[in-house]
C-alpha cells in the first residue's frame, strides 16, 4: 500500500496511518463477517425502518479510526466550512457531494487508496463492533461516552450535560474495535441511497437502492437525541444538503 506510511496492530486489531500534507489519519482494518442489521422488535424508540435481519460483510476494509478533521479537509481543499472551527473537530457543513469532491481530490494523489464512503452496512457492522445491544456501550448512554443532547437521554437514561458542539475527535471513548464516536458528534454520511425498507434479497455487502432522493446519514449527532445515536438508527438527507452537525468518515478499499 503506497499510501500507508505508518502500521501496527494492537488488542484492538490492525491499523495503518496515512499522512496528507502533515496530517495523520489512522485507519482500522475490519474484517469480514456476519451480523444482523437493523434493531430488534423490542428496542425501545426504535424506527420503522430498523427491520432487523442478517447481513454479510464478505470483503474487509479500512475505516477511519476518527471522523474526518477539519485539518484533513484543509489539507486536501484548501477550505474549512465548518461552522464549530478546530483542527481537531470533525469538519461538518460539508454536503455528500462536497465529499465527493474531496475523495477525487484525495485518490489523485495515490494510485491505490480507492478512498471513499462507507456504504450503511458497512457503517453499522463497523459501529456495532461485535456488539447486539443498542449502543456499542451496552443498552444505554452517557455524555461521558457520547456527544448528544443531555437534556434528551435515552429511554430511561438520566439528563446530562448538552455541550451544543462539537468536539475534537478522539475525546471519548472508542467502541470495542478502536474507532472513535462512531455514536455522536456529527451525523455521517454514507455511500447508499436512503431506502425505507431493507431489500431483503440483497444481504451480501448490500448497497441499497439507485432510484431515491437522499442519501443516508448515520450515528447522530450533538444537536440530537440519546435515540438518535443508536447503532440501528437511520437517517437522511439530499446529497447537496449542509449542517453543522453533517460530516462523515472515510473508507478506503474495494469499490
Amino acid at each position: 500500500m503506497d499510501w500507508a506510511c505508518e502500521w501496527g496492530h494492537d488488542e484492538q486489531g490492525l491499523w495503518n496511518a496515512l499522512v496528507y500534507n502533515q496530517v495523520r489519519q489512522v485507519f482500522r482494518w475490519i474484517e469480514p463477517g456476519q451480523f444482523l442489521m437493523g434493531s430488534p422488535a423490542h428496542e425501545p424508540e426504535r424506527g420503522d425502518d430498523e427491520m432487523q435481519h442478517a447481513v454479510e460483510i464478505k470483503q474487509g476494509y479500512w475505516l477511519a479510526d476518527s471522523t474526518c478533521t477539519q485539518a484533513l479537509w484543509q489539507a486536501v481543499m484548501a477550505d474549512n466550512p465548518s461552522d464549530f472551527e478546530g483542527s481537531q473537530r470533525p469538519v461538518e457543513n460539508v454536503s455528500w457531494d462536497d465529499c465527493q469532491k474531496f475523495l477525487r481530490q484525495l485518490n489523485q494523489q495515490y494510485e491505490n487508496l480507492l478512498a471513499r464512503l462507507p456504504t450503511e452496512a458497512e457503517w453499522e457492522y463497523a459501529c456495532r463492533a461485535g456488539t447486539q445491544g443498542a449502543f456499542s456501550f451496552g443498552d444505554n448512554i452517557t455524555p461521558e461516552q457520547v456527544n448528544y443532547d443531555g437534556n434528551f437521554p435515552y429511554t430511561d437514561g438520566k439528563k446530562g450535560v448538552d455541550r451544543n458542539e462539537t468536539v475534537p475527535v478522539k475525546s471519548l471513548p472508542a467502541n470495542p474495535w478502536g474507532l472513535y464516536e462512531m455514536h455522536g458528534n456529527v451525523w455521517e454520511w454514507c455511500e447508499d441511497w436512503y431506502q425505507e425498507k431493507y431489500q431483503q434479497d440483497n444481504t451480501i455487502n448490500p448497497t441499497g437502492q439507485k432510484n431515491s432522493q437522499s442519501r443516508v446519514l448515520r450515528g447522530g449527532s450533538w444537536f440530537d437525541n440519546g435515540e438518535h445515536a443508536r447503532s440501528a438508527n437511520r437517517d437522511y438527507d439530499t446529497p447537496d444538503d449542509r449542517n453543522s452537525f453533517i460530516g462523515f468518515r472515510l473508507a478506503l478499499g474495494h469499490k
